[in-house]
């Protein structure tokens, strides 16, 4: 099961975060996002846990406790949303039609 985990303290290490999981079972994976420019955490992660037992109790004992001086927030991870495909990402700008100089 993945497992999001929110609100964390901006120096909390994976490290830190695996040792907080594994008094639950055994963790596979944890990744903290960073920004990309920054490589500063966001403030939250994931986890994963091969079995949803030990899971759910990890999820029940850690949501809402106070870790590195904020509250946690622990839930099931949802799927990630699809993004919109298309466009290649430059927005055009330039001029609109009615804006063109008109040359004879």
């Amino acid at each position: 099961m993945k497992i999001y985990v929110g609100n964390l303290a901006y120096r909390t290490t994976e490290d830190d975060l695996r040792e907080e999981f594994e008094k639950y079972g055994d963790v596979s994976q944890v990744d903290i996002i960073t920004d990309r420019e920054t490589n500063r955490s966001k403030g939250f992660g994931f986890v994963e846990m091969l079995d949803n037992d030990q899971a759910n109790a990890a999820i029940q004992a850690l949501d809402g406790q106070n870790v590195g001086d904020r509250t946690l927030k622990v839930n099931e991870a949802r799927p990630k949303a699809p993004r919109p495909s298309g466009g290649g990402g430059y927005g055009g700008g330039g001029r609109s039609r009615g804006d063109r100089e008109r040359r004879y």
